[in-house]
């Protein structure tokens, strides 16, 4: 018996070696990357690796433009469209629980309200599915355009409702037809809150929380900014910046960019965790369903988007993932059963973060190959 407790005590304090020493390295990675960009505000990261026993964050730099304060990883912050994964998610709990269809036309799914914007406008409800909303295929065009960066700028506070976000996209020539061509648009996902508001009875943001289990998941530290209440142990957001505007993203009413294309806000841990998670049947438990968030979808498969889902390459490997404005980055990598989320604490700078996600997926990829 004491030969068996002195080698899992043997086993345990290697693999606590094994965990320091790496996280060491991508230190190293994050530091070297984060200098190597003297315009860069402040980095954030986090690596979730179970098959290596790690879960690490870590912060470089400070919380914002002309703030001396270092950020702390555990920040919270407005991950932009990386929010739209989880809208995808609560889509597909909802084919999973047979409550939908993603090629159910989007005529038996809106508002009437909403129907008569879009038939208006010239789109056929009919033809236009939720498979089309999800892969950004539905040719509807967006409402996210110079104009509406331009009256933000100078209307900071206004409080943007959804019906005048799809309204405005109404007014918007259409794209093309419903399956032939692919944009990436806002609208998708706006359209895709209310039809998981019409088919649980719920605000979206309370029914997100509920299909995507967050209580039983421990997810704590993530929430629709504005539409629901900052978790208590969360920590104050950080300063993000977005140099090509000059806006300090605290400033600004975050209706702008809030009913489901956008308006999470989380940590980088939690976003990692989810990934994670997510890709791994802790949510989306129907292995066929989870299927549909990584499959291909036509016209343009040079853009790699399936539904709420990027493929891309990271370190060299083939990675499910997706990007936010305001400088977020999460992806899963299934070759090596880890995600890393990243963050840029200046949101023109997300390619930065992107590279760093990068290079310790690389990292990660050499210590399997080691062991």
């Amino acid at each position: 018996m004491r030969l068996i407790l002195s080698i899992t005590a043997s086993v345990a304090f290697s693999a606590h070696v094994f965990a320091q020493n790496t996280e060491a390295l991508f230190k190293k990675i994050v530091d070297s990357t984060y200098n190597a960009h003297p315009e860069m505000i402040g980095l954030i990261v986090d690596v979730e690796s179970p098959d290596h026993k790690i879960s690490w964050s870590y912060a470089v730099g400070k919380n914002g433009k002309d703030n001396q304060q270092p950020i702390d990883p555990a920040q919270p912050l407005l991950i932009a469209s990386t929010t739209k994964p989880y809208m995808a998610a609560a889509i597909l709990r909802l084919v999973e629980n047979g409550k939908l269809s993603i090629d159910t036309p989007i005529k038996n799914l809106l508002s009437a309200k909403t129907l008569k914007v879009l038939s208006d406008d010239g789109y056929d409800v009919e033809k236009i599915n939720l498979r089309h909303l999800l892969s950004h295929t539905a040719g509807i065009n967006d409402y996210v355009t110079e104009n509406y960066f331009s009256f933000i700028n100078t209307h900071k506070t206004y409080n943007w409702t959804r019906d005048e976000q799809i309204a405005l996209a109404g007014k918007e020539k259409k794209v093309g037809e419903p399956g032939t061509v692919f944009r990436y648009a806002d609208i998708n996902y706006v359209l895709i809150s209310e039809i998981i508001e019409q088919k649980t009875g719920k605000p979206f943001y309370e029914a997100l929380r509920s299909l995507l289990n967050y209580k039983k998941l421990g997810i704590k530290s993530t929430w629709f900014i504005q539409l629901e209440k900052k978790p208590e142990s969360s920590l104050p957001l950080v300063n993000q910046y977005w140099r090509q505007f000059d806006w300090q993203i605290k400033d600004l009413n975050p209706s702008w960019d809030l009913y489901g294309g956008g308006g999470i806000a989380s940590n980088v841990k939690e976003m990692a965790q989810f990934f994670q998670m997510l890709f791994n049947g802790k949510i989306i438990k129907n292995p066929k369903v989870l299927q549909l968030m990584y499959t291909d979808v036509p016209p343009n498969l040079e853009i790699n988007y399936c539904l709420g889902i990027r493929k891309i390459k990271s370190g060299g490997m083939m990675a499910y993932n997706h990007g936010g404005g305001l400088g977020t980055d999460a992806i899963y990598i299934p070759e090596i059963n880890a995600s890393i989320s990243s963050a840029s604490v200046e949101a023109g700078k997300r390619n930065v973060a992107v590279e760093v996600s990068s290079l310790l997926a690389a990292k990660l990829k050499s210590l399997k190959a080691s062991k």
